[in-house]
């Protein structure tokens, strides 16, 4: 062999000889995966022990196993075995076990030593899939605890830059170039139309254009489906086959290994070919850039897959496979301008994964504080907040520990929401239709989502066709399950409200109650609202369990439920004395609840309620809804500002605030004593403001309060004009007749003499013909002009010559 992966084995060996953790760098088709465990088989430092490879994916164990049992001649399950998920090919002979992700956790659960393990290989760790961070951590934990002739080697053909750093400074081997280049062809400009109609296209192009084999990535299954659909009417010669997650294991085969008749293959594909898979005779990739990757909302708690642009990296794997075994080319269906804005790397599932499963496995390992743990990537805290919310729920915490049965959950290989399920199911004499239940639950639906969102039916169609290839993995599945909780097989119609029951034990936040007059849209227990699509058989049903719906949506649609009785809720129901205000009516509701989370079931008026809680509720709307719930007058108003305005005036006196922020911060002390009776909004509209801020004033700043900011001032003509104050505490204004001011040579002042008014000089109709703060230089410059403009418009009134020897006046001459 000239794999380049043997270039740097001197160096490898030693690293690991040397230190318990090495990284090794390696690009696509250097060996790294098939031919370098079986070349560390006989280390000194291993001394006969076995190595343990987690490969993140079912399909690429297997096929990497396969492999090395190829290259040793033998058959998978003597020197080289694999385990995945219900599913074990090794033996007393195995000494390279190639295992799931998952898989590796649950053997570090059962014997933290790893006894009789001497290396353990993270290979892909690009990926960084939560489960592999998990088993690389607790790895990293079982090494330094118990453990420190336990070697780990970290594999990936684009390693983080910062990597080495995270895990402490661990040596780097590098490996240099492909077994063979590979072209790169960018498109002009980015395509329109859709990825199925693009990847289409360009496999086309590209069996006219190279020899070999295709190998085209698409985002998801739906896009798959089209394309082959589509490659196949047009090359009857070429064989297309799908690859992905859910297909049966034959079909995965199939695709992997060259056709038997010699046809071209075309391998369309999700990024699970972007791993170890060595895709025989494939010469060209064809990228259509897209990934579904599944993004977590703690607020919500759901999961959603979401179609995102590829990453570098990513694309760079990509590529890669199109020189595994001979030069290729890569079609990247983007233009070299939209590649340069890429992002350099994927986003670690665990900084945007559902925790649950992970925070249960890290309580059974003893881990009390997640951050403490040396994570590659420490787990955002909003998510473990969500994750230890749901196991509570699940009766799998309590008190900040795992309990009895979330210990029982963790002998399941599944999410703690589906162990629960079938545990639940089992105690109610339910294990079998749990065990299609959950199965169905854990499987693409069969239906699609343009049937109706009865899971039932969905039940019913298994049992009618078991061994139909539609619904094979998913009685595969099933058939797993009922081994597991030695369940019979039951083939009669079952009961929805028994699906509906079952399915509240995997989902308790996602109870739908029917929203009042509505025979469509529902409340889930966690408070989110949701709705059945129109003429759904579901619709009208008074509960409901749901367990698939859009988390994209603010009200979003139900894929998936059944009906659920009252009589399943009650183990649940807890009673609630509920005081509060509901914004909505804008009233106070004071009730003994009997409720599901946000759901109420039913509800009787309470007799008494104490006084703190109805204050606490009433106070509550008004810091929600504002205090405009109040009846603010001018008079109250105007108290404000003036308050405000003196206390910005003089800093140094210790004035209240009487800003809206503040008034609302401190509504105990000045509001909370006159609310006693509320009941509505109209009771809000019934407080005098104005009176509970002069009782919120200081005794002793009243009377200095008028002295200083007074309502009103007398003008010359001997009448008490009104001030209005600002709350920014800019000059108040006073807004007076010119004619009441004649003789008056200084404009009047507030705040003993130090702040001057701004004078509105007033027509006789009331409306302002100066704005000033200078009434001296108005009479000399000013008043000239106006009576000029005005003597003739309002003659009944007064315009002297001379303003300042005038007799000020309200009203006009007399006759």
């Amino acid at each position: 062999m000239t794999l380049p992966i043997l270039d740097v084995l001197p160096d490898l060996r030693a690293s690991l000889h040397d230190r318990p953790l090495v990284l090794l760098s390696a690009p696509p088709g250097a060996g790294k995966s098939t031919v370098l465990p079986l070349e560390l088989l006989e280390a000194s430092w291993l001394a006969g022990q076995k190595i343990v490879m987690l490969q993140p994916r079912r399909v690429a164990a297997r096929s990497v196993a396969a492999r090395m049992a190829e290259l040793l001649g033998e058959d998978v399950g003597e020197t080289v075995g694999y385990r995945v998920r219900f599913e074990s090919r090794v033996s007393s002979k195995t000494r390279v076990e190639v295992v799931t992700d998952g898989i590796l956790t649950r053997q570090l659960q059962r014997d933290p030593e790893l006894a009789g393990v001497g290396l353990v290989i993270f290979d892909e760790f690009h990926e960084r899939s939560l489960q592999g961070d998990v088993a690389f951590v607790l790895a990293r934990e079982a090494q330094g605890a118990l453990r420190d002739d336990l070697r780990l080697l970290v594999m990936s053909a684009t390693l983080e830059g910062d990597l080495a750093g995270k895990l402490g400074g661990a040596p780097t081997v590098a490996s240099q170039g492909r077994p063979f280049p590979v072209e790169v062809r960018y498109l002009p400009q980015d395509p329109t139309g859709s990825v199925a109609e693009n990847v289409t296209s360009a496999v086309t192009r590209a069996l006219d254009e190279h020899e070999g084999d295709v190998l085209a990535f698409l985002p998801g299954v739906g896009e798959i489906k089209r394309a082959h659909e589509a490659l196949s009417d047009r090359h009857a010669s070429v064989r297309v086959l799908p690859l992905y997650g859910d297909l049966p294991l034959s079909q995965q085969r199939a695709a992997i290994v060259p056709d038997p008749q010699g046809r071209r293959r075309v391998v369309l594909a999700t990024s699970i070919a972007e791993t170890s898979l060595t895709l025989e005779g494939v010469r060209i990739v064809v990228d259509g850039g897209f990934s579904r990757v599944p993004t977590f909302d703690a607020r919500t708690g759901l999961t959603s897959l979401v179609t995102t642009r590829v990453t570098k990296d990513a694309a760079h794997q990509r590529a890669g496979r199109a020189g595994r075994t001979a030069p290729g080319v890569a079609y990247r269906l983007w233009s070299e301008r939209t590649h340069a804005l890429l992002p350099e790397k994927r986003k670690p599932e665990i900084l945007e994964a559902d925790f649950a499963s992970t925070l249960l496995e890290l309580a059974q390992w003893g881990v009390t504080n997640v951050t403490s743990l040396p994570w590659p990537d420490v787990p955002p805290s909003r998510n473990v907040e969500a994750a230890l919310d749901l196991l509570v729920n699940l009766d799998a915490f309590a008190d900040g520990r795992i309990t009895k049965r979330g210990a029982e959950l963790l002998t399941f290989p599944t999410h703690p929401r589906i162990a629960h399920l079938l545990l639940e199911g089992r105690d109610a004499g339910l294990a079998s239709l749990a065990c299609d239940v959950a199965a169905l639950l854990e499987e693409r639906d069969p239906l699609g989502r343009d049937d109706s969102a009865d899971f039932s039916s969905r039940v019913s169609g298994l049992r009618r066709n078991r061994r139909s290839p539609a619904f094979a993995r998913i009685e595969q599945l099933a058939r797993s399950w009922r081994r597991l909780l030695n369940a019979p097989v039951h083939d009669e119609e079952p009961d929805p409200h028994e699906v509906g029951s079952l399915i509240a034990f995997a989902y308790p936040e996602r109870v739908a109650k029917l929203r009042a007059g509505s025979r469509d849209r529902y409340l889930l227990a966690n408070g989110r609202g949701v709705r059945l699509r129109e003429g759904d058989s579901l619709m009208g049903a008074p509960l409901l369990a749901v367990a698939h719906l859009d988390a994209l949506q603010a009200d979003g649609r139900v894929f998936l439920a059944a009906p659920l009785s009252a009589s399943a809720l009650e183990a649940r129901v807890q009673e609630v004395d509920e005081v509060r205000w509901d914004d909505r009516d804008g009233t106070f509701v004071a009730q003994r609840e009997r409720r599901v989370g946000a759901i109420v079931l039913s509800a009787e008026p309470l007799r008494s309620v104490p006084r703190d809680l109805r204050v606490k509720a009433l106070l509550g709307a008004l810091r929600r809804e504002g205090l405009s719930l109040l009846r603010w007058t001018e008079a109250a108003r105007q108290l404000q500002a003036r308050v405000l305005s003196v206390r910005a005036w003089r800093p140094d006196e210790g004035w209240p605030d009487f800003s809206d922020e503040a008034l609302s911060a401190s509504l105990e002390d000045w509001l909370a004593p006159y609310l006693e009776g509320g009941r509505s909004r109209d009771d809000f509209s019934k407080v005098d403001v104005a009176e509970l801020l002069r009782h919120a004033l200081p005794w002793n700043l009243v009377g200095r309060l008028v002295d200083l900011a007074p309502e009103s001032l007398t003008v010359p003509s001997g009448h008490a004009v009104r001030l209005a104050y600002a709350p920014d505490a800019t000059a108040p204004i006073l807004a007076v007749k010119l004619q009441e001011l004649f003789g008056l040579a200084d404009t009047p002042t507030v705040n003993e003499g130090r702040v001057k008014v701004l004078l509105h000089l007033l027509s006789p109709a009331r409306r302002p013909v100066q704005v000033t703060q200078d009434l001296k230089s108005f009479w000399e410059r000013g008043y000239p002009d106006v009576k000029k403009e005005l003597k003739g418009r309002y003659p009944k009134h007064p315009w002297p010559d001379d303003p300042w020897t005038a007799v000020p006046t309200r009203g006009t001459k007399p006759r």
